[in-house]
């Protein structure tokens, strides 16, 4: 076996073992690793997407979606959960699809707000963050506007929560997580940052951890100097075995953080000074790669063996190159693949952090890219999908377009794809 290899058989026996008995098709943001890859890692078997596609090339079903939602699709047991809110957050909404004809089967209105903070700017919208699916039962999540838990049967409200405070300024954007019996929550605000884990089957807290970054812009009141979004961040935290222990990895506003997810309590962290931080964390050889987040993006990769502020001790490398701001990179065997909101495809070494090769293409990313079938599949925000060859070389293996722009990010069941565009739901699949 090289050493390329064991590494990768390494990395896919942790998520593997990191990861719940019952595995949905496509369960949560970024599939049933975390990660963006839509089949195991180290696993060579394909699954058969399809490599081209158009408005009327390999659309098995397309389904208009009202209102506006970036969230991703979840996908179990023939059916494809989203959600979406009016545009100017007065009304949040959960939509279920059949998966095989795309009929909509449940359009239920679950929060309403009067006085629904503006965005200020088009980048995000009120329904973002993404559901998490288990048998039985769907979580839907608004940030602080509300979080419930659906039968999904039926679509009938199991419980359902409206007092987890958190000025999102922007809109929300962190995704649920499940793990055992906790459903976790990402709260970082303008206000307040913290992570929770309600009870999945009731809803009430079971624990909740204040963020503890060197905010550095204090008055003497203990207060912001200024408004703005310096503590606020969008990442989805990323759950892992290391080191014979449960980790939580979760990027933040000045700082990103390793929690116990059963307790909450924080393992370590490594100081920053960034801010708005979207992309999730990813884990592979023994290292957390975190994206720092805006006005300049860094990529660190940090070792999972430390305690307290591990900032001067544990980080292995860095890099500032074409780093994206929101879309969430891939790291597929001993490479981590990034493309960058305005389309700068970087291939590094996932040990080093060393470049391997770099090309630029045409277009601006916001949804983060899917591994499939030896490719990597990346979305636009004008509706084109550049479909790339794994390799330590750039290859072009084809570009597709659809009528309306991508700001969620795809999910997979089966050999299709399904993909939310700012307008409709698509089953992409081949004959």
């Amino acid at each position: 076996m090289t050493k390329a290899l064991l590494s990768w058989f390494v990395v896919a026996c942790v998520l593997f073992l990191a990861q719940p008995a019952v595995c949905a098709d496509w369960p949560q943001f970024r599939g049933p690793w975390g990660m963006g890859l839509a089949s195991a890692p180290g696993d060579t078997g394909k699954i058969g997407l399809p490599l081209r596609w158009s408005e009327t090339e390999n659309v098995r079903w397309k389904t208009a979606i009202p209102h506006r939602g970036w969230s991703t699709p979840v996908v179990m047991e023939g059916k494809v959960w989203l959600t979406t809110a009016t545009p100017k957050g007065n009304d949040f909404f959960a939509i279920c699809a059949d998966a095989e004809t795309g009929r909509i089967l449940l359009d239920k209105k679950l929060f309403h707000s009067d006085n629904a903070e503006p965005l200020g700017n088009d980048t995000n919208c009120y329904g973002s963050p993404s559901p998490t699916i288990e048998p039985g039962r769907v979580y839907i999540h608004f940030g602080s506007y509300g979080t419930a838990c659906l039968d999904t049967a039926d679509g009938e409200v199991i419980w359902r929560r409206t007092d987890l405070p958190c000025r999102h300024y922007r809109g929300p954007g962190s995704s649920l997580v499940l793990f055992k019996d906790l459903l976790i929550l990402t709260m970082d605000g303008v206000d307040v940052q913290y992570m929770a884990a309600l009870d999945k089957k009731t809803g009430q807290t079971v624990w909740k951890t204040d963020r503890t970054a060197d905010w550095n812009d204090l008055d003497s009141d203990g207060k912001p100097k200024r408004e703005g979004d310096l503590r606020k961040a969008y990442a989805t935290p990323l759950i892992v075995e290391a080191n014979g222990k449960m980790q939580m990895l979760t990027a933040a506003a000045k700082a990103a953080y390793s929690y116990d997810p059963l307790t909450g309590e924080e393992l370590w962290k490594v100081h920053h000074t960034c801010y708005s931080g979207a992309s999730s964390p990813l884990f592979g050889h023994g290292l957390a790669y975190f994206n720092t987040g805006f006005p300049r993006p860094e990529l660190w990769a940090v070792r999972v063996d430390g305690k307290g502020n591990v900032t001067d001790t544990h980080v292995a490398w860095k890099t500032r190159q074409a780093v994206p701001q929101i879309p969430s990179p891939l790291l597929i065997g001993g490479m981590i693949f990034m493309v960058s909101d305005t389309g700068a495809i970087t291939c590094l070494d996932a040990v080093t952090g060393s470049e391997i090769w770099k090309e630029h293409v045409k277009g601006r990313f916001a949804a983060s890219p899917l591994y499939a079938d030896g490719r990597i599949y990346c979305f636009t925000q004008k509706g084109q999908t550049i479909v790339l060859k794994v390799g330590r070389k750039y290859e072009l293996l084809a570009t597709n377009t659809l009528d309306s722009g991508f700001m969620a990010s795809p999910a997979v069941a089966g050999k299709a794809l399904f993909l939310r565009t700012k307008t409709h739901l698509y089953r992409i699949e081949a004959p």
